[in-house]
């Protein structure tokens, strides 16, 4: 749903640092194929501008009248001291709603050279359905929606062609795409028959039991294939490389409202992983965040794009992200023309987000 832009592009931390697990529609509406990733068309709007002033921030202000109005210096201290309680009160809020807020993952977006190859690779070899197209001839690309299950209920792919455009940089940022299979060594030789590329043959995951594969498909986007039970997400992971973790995890948290679900550290390999997400990794998909001991920056290349998820409030959504230290490029707002309201922002290590509101997106669908 989303047509985005390729954005530019520590310490080791042990597994103690961290917290227990347990304790864009029509596509590029949200961007022009090359343009410039911040389209700040709409007019800013913090979240106060969505309503009357909160009734704490009005006593505050009140009280720093009268107070000023006496002269004492006393008083100017306690009008300050009225105004930050204020602001805290409103940040707190704004981030407790963010735990409240009804998300999921929508879908993630990248750029591929070839979309009818693409789409048969994907139904033919990974089982999944070709959900919507749509071709925008005047701004010169296409759009493919292909998934395990309806866009209102499941996790897909949005692959984006450009036209007279034939090969990305995936960059070494994106690492893999999860797909959960019941028997993975029949997906590999399936694979194999179409002329797919397998890049690890099936087999134990090193220091665990569960069954794995690497493939890669005609771009060289890699999927990792897990052996796993049913799921109702068998679109299950979307790996990213971060240069600080523990900055990472909390910034997931606070700004987009995720839950831990649990780390790994592998110090044989150098690296430690985190899921995150918004519910069990065998029901839900989730986001794996990668660090490599001592890389702190990655080249992401122009091929990867975004990742969308459904919000409640686009609004609050914009405050939670700048108040947890993330960077809005495009402001809260309808998209023009259409009435779908988002948000984008990056995270620390650059990543795109768009939060898009849940109401508009199924008016959409529609």
């Amino acid at each position: 749903m989303v047509r985005i832009l390729p954005m530019a592009s520590s310490i080791r931390p042990s597994l103690s640092s961290f917290r227990s697990a347990a304790a864009a529609g029509p596509p590029s509406r949200f961007a022009a194929p090359f343009a410039s990733p911040s389209h700040n068309s709409c007019r800013p709007l913090s979240l106060l501008h969505l309503g009357s002033v909160p009734q704490s921030l009005s006593f505050g202000l009140k009280a720093s009248k009268l107070l000023r109005g006496e002269g004492s210096s006393t008083a100017v201290s306690a009008a300050g001291n009225i105004a930050q309680a204020s602001t805290a009160a409103t940040e707190e809020n704004v981030l407790e709603w963010v735990k409240k807020d009804k998300r999921r993952l929508l879908h993630v977006v990248y750029r591929v050279g070839d979309l009818d190859r693409t789409i048969k690779f994907y139904t033919e070899c990974l089982g999944m359905k070709l959900l919507r197209k749509r071709d925008i001839p005047e701004e010169r690309y296409t759009n493919a929606f292909l998934g395990y299950g309806p866009e209102d209920s499941h996790f897909v792919i949005e692959l984006t062609y450009n036209y007279g455009v034939d090969k990305y940089d995936i960059g070494a940022g994106f690492g893999h795409f999860g797909i959960a299979v019941e028997d993975v060594t029949k997906t590999v030789d399936l694979i194999k028959a179409k002329g797919g590329k397998v890049t690890r043959e099936p087999g134990p995951v090193k220091g665990g039991k569960t069954i794995i594969a690497f493939i890669e498909d005609p771009d060289g986007y890699k999927f990792e294939l897990l052996e796993r039970g049913p799921t109702p997400e068998p679109l299950c992971q979307v790996m990213l490389r971060v240069g600080d973790l523990e900055r990472a995890i909390n910034f997931y948290e606070k700004a987009y409202g995720m839950e831990l679900l649990r780390t790994r550290d592998n110090a044989e390999y150098k690296y430690t992983v985190a899921m995150m997400g918004y519910g069990p990794e065998d029901k839900s998909a989730v986001i794996e965040l990668t660090y490599n001991y001592g890389v702190s920056e990655y080249d992401k290349g122009n091929a990867y794009a975004q990742i969308a998820i459904g919000t409640d409030d686009v609004y609050k959504t914009a405050e939670a992200i700048r108040l947890s230290g993330g960077k809005i490029t495009r402001e809260p707002g309808p998209l023009p023309g259409i009435n779908t309201k988002i948000t984008a922002c990056l995270d620390p290590d650059g990543w795109k987000t768009v939060f898009v509101d849940n109401i508009d997106f199924l008016k959409e669908l529609e």
